[in-house]
């Protein structure tokens, strides 16, 4: 199955692979917009809310770190693919524990570039590195109610509204949804 999104955000300081990426996936993508710095990828996150991030490492303004590390969980993340002619594996480590789900060595085939869409698009985040820094620092309890609140209000916003919608993407009940919107505090 090719997986496609609706909003695309492409970043690479290189105006050609730009152009290049941009044309290879949009079949892909409805809306692509593209950004050759982080300064410009900042602009355009204020108002543009990907569900992809294809995202160079190393950039003029900074690096793909600097950017990830500001994607905080007040909007929609999107998922990330990385991308870099240089990065090693102590820079692919780093990424993945901030959520990349992909990674890219330049220069990049078309038919790497699509298995790699195709699996950043078809498995959930990895959460644990997330959870282990929270160990010491938040109280179970305090997690659970905040994953619970997280993934309703984003079935919510994906389903538009509907309850019946929401329940179906977090695959419970209808009734079940309800009592805990009754009782979130």
């Amino acid at each position: 199955m090719t997986a496609s999104v609706e909003r695309l955000l492409i970043v690479d300081d290189s105006p050609a692979l730009l152009r290049s990426l941009s044309d290879v996936l949009s079949p892909r993508a409805r809306h692509i917009e593209t950004a050759d710095c982080l300064a410009t990828a900042r602009a355009l996150l204020r108002g543009f809310e990907p569900e992809l991030l294809l995202l160079d490492v190393a950039l003029p303004d900074g690096n793909a770190f600097d950017l990830l590390a500001e994607l905080d969980g007040s909007r929609r993340t999107p998922a990330v693919i990385a991308l870099s002619g240089s990065a090693g594996p102590c820079e692919g480590f780093r990424l993945a524990a901030l959520g990349v789900r992909e990674y890219l060595q330049k220069p990049i085939t078309s038919a790497a570039l699509a298995a790699a869409f195709d699996r950043a698009l078809s498995r959930p985040p990895d959460l644990r590195p997330h959870l282990r820094a929270a160990v010491g620092h938040r109280p179970l309890k305090e997690l659970e109610a905040e994953v619970r609140d997280v993934m309703v209000d984003e079935a919510l916003m994906r389903a538009r509204g509907s309850r019946r919608g929401a329940a179906s993407l977090l695959s419970l009940s209808r009734q079940l949804l309800q009592h805990i919107l009754r009782n979130r505090t």
